[in-house]
């Protein structure tokens, strides 16, 4: 009785030691490649969204003050005039850098092809001097303006960021190109800020791989930055990024794995490259590894219960910031790209009627002007709540952008998706928002197509855009099928 009692014990003990054993290996695995996933394709470009978003920001008000400058009639008299007191011009561009803090402004004239600087006249452009190229490859633009990265020549070749803005009199007669630099090296603070927001490794190179700049990498040491800078000028990181707006990258070097996300940015002609060396997440990952190797099954069955339901909430919030409109609380852009893809899949092996709505609220930039941007949250929470009043749960609503929604109807042809567009449009009209004690009226045109086998994605939603267009072009508050 003993002797199968220890057997038994023997059996027991093994059957959970392999069992635990299995179970936590394949966790640790899964864990992983989880992170890796998730961190290369979801939480990086996230990141690098948001700093080229921040990027473009920074850049409205250097162009809006490029743009003032070429519009200035301070520029057409003085030019016009014969540009006679250069002290005047000199103590504009002066002034210029006072009030907006830029580190130079200039302007060249194309009658002199002289350069005014703050500091007086700094030199003539001429055509067969390659520092002068940039001035006659603006003279030639189609559009207003450019923004290049070049050394700015009259401050100790410093790398700066040109607005360069050709100025019409006038007449609309070209006269030169004015505009103010902005100082490069400044960028390196806002590299630091994210780096330490983020907890990321941020820098731009060229398209030769040449860091243009950067900050010091984070959570690496001096051998792996070592590698990291040598990869990103490899031939086969740039064919990877090369002719490409956005992408996502995992590789391993020299045995640790390294996640990148790369944005190319137009503005400058670089690359913004996201670094995150995965050895601190997955360092963890195996301490607790080991950890529960020492725990006995019971309790460390316990504790993977309880991870793997933290971790499983977590994945869902994550989930559903990625998917999920916040402000009307349907899905978003990219949840209806995925939602589509495998609605097409379904309807491939079981053929059925699909119908599409681009819905627009009509003067929605008026409703803003008016009454503020607040109020335009609230009449778009407003629509969004009559759409899934009125819609099969069934049904996908999504906020396709700005003031459109985009409404996936399934098992309806277009006679069936017209009616249920136009007791929609006609629900919205007749229920306005209560702002204030008041009702502030609501329309919305829409465009209805309906899906055929043929299509696409994009095919089906420009029927529906070109449908959505007549609706506005014949006088909005109305439905247009396609």
């Amino acid at each position: 009785m003993l002797q199968q009692k220890k057997r038994l014990i023997i059996f027991v003990s093994v059957l959970l030691t392999v069992g635990f054993l299995l179970t936590s290996l394949f966790s640790y695995f899964v864990a992983v490649s989880s992170l890796r996933y998730q961190l290369t394709y979801t939480e990086l470009p996230l990141t690098g969204e948001t700093i080229y978003s921040e990027i473009q920001r920074d850049l409205l008000q250097p162009i809006l003050i490029s743009s003032v400058m070429a519009s200035d009639t301070f520029l057409y008299d003085w030019v016009n005039d014969g540009e006679k007191d250069k002290e005047a011009v000199v103590r504009y561009l002066r002034e210029i850098i006072r009030e907006y803090g830029a580190v130079t402004a200039f302007f060249v004239s194309e009658a002199t092809r002289k350069y005014y600087h703050p500091s007086g006249v700094v030199k003539q452009v001429l055509e067969q001097d390659e520092r002068d190229v940039w001035y006659f490859r603006v003279r030639e633009l189609k559009q207003d303006y450019e923004i290049n990265v070049d050394v700015d020549q009259v401050n100790q070749d410093d790398l700066t960021i040109f607005i360069n803005y050709r100025v019409h009199d006038y007449d609309g007669k070209f006269i030169g190109v004015t505009g103010i630099g902005l100082a490069v090296g400044k960028m390196k603070e806002r590299i630091l800020a994210y780096q330490k927001q983020y907890g990321r490794s941020i820098l731009f190179i060229d398209r030769k791989g040449k860091v243009m700049l950067n900050a010091d990498l984070v959570a690496v040491d001096e051998e792996q930055r070592l590698d990291l800078l040598t990869f990103i000028k490899s031939d086969a990181f740039l064919n990877e990024i090369a002719g490409v707006d956005s992408v996502s990258l995992q590789y391993e070097l020299d045995d640790y794995p390294v996640s990148f996300n790369v944005r190319y940015i137009k503005e400058f002609g670089w690359y913004l490259v996201v670094i995150q060396c995965e050895l601190e997440g997955q360092g963890k990952l195996t301490r607790a590894l080991l950890l529960n190797l020492l725990f006995c099954a019971v309790v460390v069955a316990m504790v993977l219960l309880i991870i793997n339901r933290t971790l499983s909430l977590y994945q869902l919030d994550i989930e559903e910031m990625a998917t999920i409109d916040k402000l009307t609380g349907l899905y978003n852009r990219q949840a209806f790209d995925m939602l589509f893809d495998s609605l097409i899949l379904d309807l491939k092996r079981v053929p059925d009627e699909l119908s599409l709505l681009l819905l627009d609220i009509d003067h929605f930039k008026k409703i803003n002007d008016e009454h503020g941007h607040l109020a335009g949250d609230a009449v778009l929470k407003h629509i969004a709540r009559l759409i899934i009043s009125r819609l099969r749960e069934t049904d996908i609503k999504c906020r396709w952008g700005g003031e459109e929604f985009i409404l996936l109807l399934k098992g309806c042809d277009l006679e069936t998706a017209v009616n249920m567009a136009e007791e929609l449009r006609l629900g919205i009209m007749n229920h306005p928002l209560i702002l204030d004690g008041k009702n502030l009226a609501v329309t919305v045109s829409v465009g209805v197509a309906v899906f055929h086998q043929k299509d696409d994605r994009d095919e089906l939603i420009r029927r529906a855009d070109k449908a959505l267009y007549a609706a506005k072009a014949n006088g909005r508050n109305q439905v247009v099928a396609l």
